[in-house]
């Protein structure tokens, strides 16, 4: 049970006309005024960038944001949307279109692509008007506030989430927000970062998450196990009740964090979930790592953490807190480079950098602090293990959206056991092989889809094992282009609805664990 957290704080030309109607400003592509580049799990499955390269938008209203989607040329045209002013009910209507699909009360990004949304000016609020992800991929959400959003009372949105994302949603990058409530569940809130129903790929950054009965969630019931490769880092959790996070099954990279006032549980693993939770600072909390309300176990490997003025309650069949001495009971591998503050520099480092307003100043690794680049940049190393179950990147890896999540798949015969869809599931521990030695798999949309790069992955143990092959146009059955061995490939950019890997030679039984397909 919570109980009350116990502080508050009091087609296009018609869519052009709908744009001048709300009040959107259009320009020609030019830099966003987003900086830095992901970090964390959001740059694994191809990376996530937003809307970089598109066109900039400039909004002061929810239904000028909803007509900037609406006004792109397709669903995945890329854009940035820079908000400044207050965002609320009365201003945020639904707009029609083919390549958006909005509601009113909410932020909708639904069955999109390649958005960034920012604030800038003065300052971007989202008052009591959340943001929900449904069937999106490659979104960045950058300097913002969002607050008291609410399940019950009036008004209501998004579930009573601050940013909710769920249904196949993949490469998710929430930096320098500041996502508040102003009580639990009784009062009406529900959590401020939930992600649900197979979301991968995401990273929190940089942000403040404060006055909730709940911080967040991965998974909705200890049966949704979907979820996962989520990164936590330079966060300030305060005043929260629980779910700083609540895990269920998946794994959390969980670095860097100030945690004050946790008032019943902070992370929670739980229904097997494994967590690396590497230099945080645990301050005036209760119960802040463990498994909670369930007898589903869940797992962490932790150091260099300080546990600050932290109480620990008795363990019991449903309540398991790591503590008074937490100690690793597992191991997880991180697949990309990270460099870590000291835990004891890291209440300074976050108050200075966390939550929207402060610039986009980011940790150095060194415990100073400093401006991010405008360009992406190489991230700064450490110890960078390989995960087995996530891709690793070569000097040829296609950047951008991998454009085979959430579309379709078909092929030749297939060997028992396997499935077309395994090749476009995210999850290199899947694969699809042919009934024999040569074989074809396809990556399918419903409508014509650019593409000018694909990327083979082989599963664990086969690498080397494809020889010969042919890229085909599936529309046409024209050669693009052949080669041998898997890997990054290159072709002129096609329009095209289905695209064809085929197998030709082989050493032995392929097997494609992910068929990536890119535009550029």
């Amino acid at each position: 049970m919570q109980r009350k957290v116990a502080l508050r704080l009091s087609a296009a030309s018609a869519a052009m006309a709908i744009a001048a109607a709300v009040g959107v400003v259009l320009s020609m592509p030019e830099a966003s005024a987003a900086t830095g580049s992901a970090t964390g799990y959001a740059t694994q499955n191809g990376g996530t960038t937003g809307g970089a390269g598109g066109q900039t938008v400039r909004a002061t209203t929810g239904t000028a944001i909803h007509a900037a989607l609406c006004g792109r040329a397709a669903s995945s045209t890329p854009i940035t949307i820079e908000v400044e002013g207050t965002i609320n009910h009365a201003n945020t209507a639904k707009v029609s279109g083919t390549s958006c699909n909005t509601a009113a009360g909410v932020i909708e990004l639904k069955q999109i692509s390649n958005v960034t949304i920012v604030g800038v000016g003065s300052g971007a609020v989202f008052d009591q008007v959340g943001i929900h992800l449904r069937e999106a991929s490659n979104i960045v959400i950058q300097n913002v506030t969002i607050k008291n959003v609410k399940k019950s009372g009036s008004p209501t949105s998004n579930g009573g989430d601050a940013i909710g994302m769920e249904s196949g949603v993949r490469n998710v990058w929430v930096d320098h927000t500041t996502l508040e409530a102003s009580g639990g569940e009784s009062e009406g809130y529900d959590g401020l970062f939930d992600m649900k129903d197979n979301t991968q790929y995401v990273t929190l950054s940089y942000s403040i998450l404060r006055n909730s009965g709940r911080g967040g969630l991965v998974g909705s019931s200890e049966s949704d196990l979907s979820n996962g490769y989520i990164t936590y880092h330079h966060n300030l959790y305060q005043n929260i009740d629980s779910r700083t996070p609540l895990l269920r099954g998946g794994t959390a990279h969980i670095y860097n964090n100030h945690y004050v006032s946790l008032n019943e549980s902070g992370i929670n693993s739980r229904a097997g979930a494994r967590a690396k939770v590497d230099n945080n600072y645990f301050e005036d909390s209760k119960d802040v790592l463990g498994t909670f309300y369930t007898d589903a176990a869940g797992y962490w490997q932790v150091s260099g953490n300080i546990f600050d003025n932290v109480t620990w309650s008795s363990p019991g069949t449903d309540n398991k807190p790591a503590g008074p001495n937490p100690q690793s009971n597992t191991t997880v591998s991180i697949p990309y480079a990270y460099t870590l503050d000291a835990a004891a520099c890291v209440p300074d480092v976050v108050s200075r950098t966390a939550g929207a307003g402060k610039g986009l100043q980011v940790s150095n690794g060194s415990c100073s602090v400093q401006s991010p680049t405008s360009t992406p940049s190489t991230p700064p190393t450490s110890a960078t293990p390989t995960a087995s179950t996530s891709p690793t990147s070569g000097p040829n890896q296609p950047g951008g959206t991998n454009l085979s999540i959430g579309a379709g798949s078909d092929g030749s015969s297939k060997g028992g056991g396997t499935s077309y869809g395994n090749v476009r599931d995210g999850d290199v521990g899947t694969y699809w092989s042919p009934a024999g030695s040569t074989g074809a798999i396809s990556i399918k949309w419903g409508t014509a889809t650019s593409v000018s790069r694909i990327n083979i992955r082989e599963a664990a143990g086969s690498a080397g094992v494809i020889g010969a092959w042919k890229v085909v146009n599936g529309d046409t059955g024209a050669v693009l282009t052949s080669g041998s061995g898997a890997g990054a490939i290159t072709f002129p950019r096609t329009s095209l609805s289905k695209i064809t890997f085929e197998i030709t030679g082989s050493t032995g039984t392929p097997k494609v664990a992910e068929f990536e397909t890119y535009a550029q």
